[in-house]
């Protein structure tokens, strides 16, 4: 028996079975039974390692009902493993990681509570929307990014003039660093919000920059796609040639792939921490590097 198992948690099946090669474990993969009430059954078909055993699963909608199926999977791989690792390539809840109105929950602290009390050892995450939630985490956690692994599959493209952009201030470092890994110039778009109307107004003071160029706008994850169409329809405005989106998690929620397409982008590239049409990069290699 080998002294690694991936168990693939059915929202990161693919994911799971090319970290398994990567990394030369056994795979165990988990069948779903899902009753008229929602609730999951869930059977394991694999041997688990008595070492150590490694639970993919992402926490994408539907949020609790793969948020339960992999303390689930951590909890039953606990019971023969000396040592689990949860790695969460899309973390849901981690923009609920601090109090920003009294009495509203910081539910990334409970989640921390739960990994913990299930069973993990660590957990791994990739490209987290913030850093701050793993502070409560108890148990070893690590961040990983995949921008180096979108910058490979951009570099093959042959694009005019590029010019890597964040949609807004929020996304500063993460366009900074894939535009140096690409080897290009980036700048950061400027988001004003009238608080009359709500309006969101865009400005930038390198909008004559953007004429004649390909753009590659850079995201950590796409929900409903707002911020990208405004950048996109607001880009166009300013004569840019292709826009292209690159960002980690594409969970495209209420047609947004369309809204999107339709708003003048010409590609979306995502990773396949969500699987989807999108998600054609692949970050297991990533995530091997980190474990092994």
């Amino acid at each position: 028996m080998s002294n690694l198992s991936v168990i693939a948690g059915k929202s990161s099946e693919d994911l799971a079975r090319k970290l398994s090669k990567k990394i030369k474990a056994n795979l165990v993969k988990s069948e779903i039974r899902t009753f008229p009430d929602g609730e999951s059954k869930i059977t394991l078909k694999g041997n688990l390692s008595k070492k150590k055993s490694i639970v993919v699963q992402s926490i994408y909608p539907p949020v609790d009902t793969n948020l339960i199926q992999a303390l689930s999977l951590i909890s039953k791989a606990k019971e023969t493993s000396s040592k689990v690792i949860a790695v969460i390539p899309y973390m849901g809840y981690a923009r609920q990681d601090r109090e920003f109105l009294i009495g509203e929950i910081i539910t990334m602290k409970v989640l921390a509570k739960l990994f913990k009390g299930a069973g993990a050892s660590e957990i791994i995450v990739v490209d987290i929307h913030s850093k701050f939630g793993l502070k409560y985490f108890t148990i070893k956690s690590k961040n990983v990014t995949a921008i180096p692994d979108l910058v490979k599959y951009f570099k093959k493209l042959s694009l005019k003039k590029p010019l890597v952009i964040s949609p807004d201030q929020g996304g500063k470092e993460r366009t900074k660093e894939f535009a140096k890994i690409f080897g290009s110039e980036y700048i950061i778009l400027e988001k004003k919000r009238n608080r009359k109307t709500g309006k969101v107004q865009i400005k930038t003071k390198n909008a004559d920059e953007v004429a004649g160029r390909d753009i590659i706008l850079v995201d950590d994850m796409i929900s409903t796609g707002g911020s990208i169409i405004n950048a996109t329809q607001f880009l166009k405005k300013q004569k840019c040639r292709r826009v292209y989106v690159a960002c980690t998690h594409a969970l495209l929620m209420n047609d947004a792939a369309n809204k999107i397409k339709k708003a003048g982008v010409a590609n979306i590239i995502s990773t396949n921490t969500i699987p989807g049409k999108t998600s054609i990069v692949d970050v297991s290699n990533t995530i091997a590097k980190i474990i092994i």
